[in-house]
């Protein structure tokens, strides 16, 4: 067993040592926003929290992870309220989302030893490869969520995940949730 702490809950997995972090985290513990995209560490898809430090969770072994702290975009804000994961919204530097918990970690990462970078260094610390081209929009966001971390500025919020569809009936016209009349009224 190779025990470790994962999003703040102790974790054992019975695994192979040699196993990739990135496996034990998508195929044990069904966290699956980290995401597999090259598996040789070059694009930062995968990349999580260990003890802090942004990773690619492809090259670290769980073997290496023993006995360690990891955070995964999950464990990152469960209500989307990180300063981060708020400016990438705002900033629309989302666009398939496939690459975004990898920049969202590498960009909490940096935030959290450097509460003010300038773009160059959130250029190297932010090497992940989107295929999408959000590079203009991701830097505007980090320098969002500086602002933001440092109460110098105020995101609305994004939607918090879990809406209820009766909600969102209402909010969005075209939708209808089960049991909902069309004018947005229950039929109970």
């Amino acid at each position: 067993m190779t025990a470790m702490t994962v999003n703040e809950r102790p974790v054992d997995f019975d695994m192979d040592p040699d196993t990739p972090l990135l496996h034990a985290l998508r195929d044990a513990a069904n966290l699956t926003g980290t995401k597999y995209g090259c598996g040789v560490g070059d694009c930062g898809a995968c990349m999580v929290l260990v003890d802090g430090e942004a990773l690619r969770s492809c090259l670290v072994t769980i073997g290496e992870a023993e006995g360690r702290f990891i955070t995964t975009i999950e464990g990152l804000s469960r209500d989307r309220s990180h300063p981060v994961q708020q400016a990438l919204v705002a900033e629309q530097a989302i666009q398939c989302g496939f690459c975004t918990p990898g920049i969202a970690i590498a960009a909490a990462s940096l935030l959290r030893g450097n509460p003010d970078p300038i773009e160059a260094q959130i250029r190297e610390a932010i090497p992940n490869l989107c295929r999408c081209g959000v590079y203009p929009r991701l830097v505007r966001a980090v320098q969002r969520a500086a602002r933001v971390g440092s109460r110098r500025e105020r995101i609305s919020a994004a939607p918090a995940p879990g809406i209820d569809p009766q909600d969102a009936a209402r909010a969005v016209p075209g939708m209808r949730a089960e049991g909902a009349d069309p004018q947005g009224g229950t039929s109970d």
